[in-house]
């Protein structure tokens, strides 16, 4: 058996799981999880520090997630053209969406750690225990980094 094929049987559990919090879907999980693998494999020889192993998958298997979910949106942006529900005007609607859209973007402005302890916890649902476990951290550090992440997204949005 060769060392990727342990790394794939110790670890393919563990990312499948990881990624049905993020989608809370069976298919499309088994689907990521299997492109999460075949772009680990490609790229093995970066993996410098093979004991942090599943960090490393986690971080492919994020990246393969929202690479997924971008192309989702692109697809979703052709559905915003319909009508605007009942009880919501079209310049509420808009306001919403530019708010939305400039939360994003100071999101991704947020340096590491910040940024993906915010989005595993929001996005993912991902409870700060979990969090605490894939960084390797304490579940107090998850919670401080959590709160400055959500401190200095609230600063940016003022």
């Amino acid at each position: 058996m060769t060392e990727f094929e342990k790394l794939f049987n110790k670890n393919r559990e563990f990312i499948f799981k990881y990624l049905m919090k993020m989608t809370q879907d069976t298919l499309l999980s088994e689907e990521l999880t299997q492109e999460t693998f075949f772009r680990a494999y490609m790229n093995y020889s970066s993996l410098r520090n093979k004991e942090k192993a599943s960090v490393w998958l986690c971080q492919i298997a994020k990246n393969t997630y929202f690479a997924w979910y971008n192309e989702q949106k692109k697809k979703d942006n052709l559905d915003d053209l319909e009508a605007v529900s009942a009880g919501e005007s079209i310049e509420d609607a808009f306001v919403q969406k530019e708010l939305s859209q400039q939360a994003l973007i100071f999101l991704h402005e947020l340096d590491e750690p910040y940024k993906e302890v915010f989005m595993l916890s929001v996005f993912g649902d991902f409870s700060l225990k979990d969090i605490s476990l894939i960084f390797g951290k304490s579940e107090s550090w998850a919670r401080v980094t959590f709160y400055r992440a959500k401190q200095k997204l609230l600063e940016r949005m003022r």
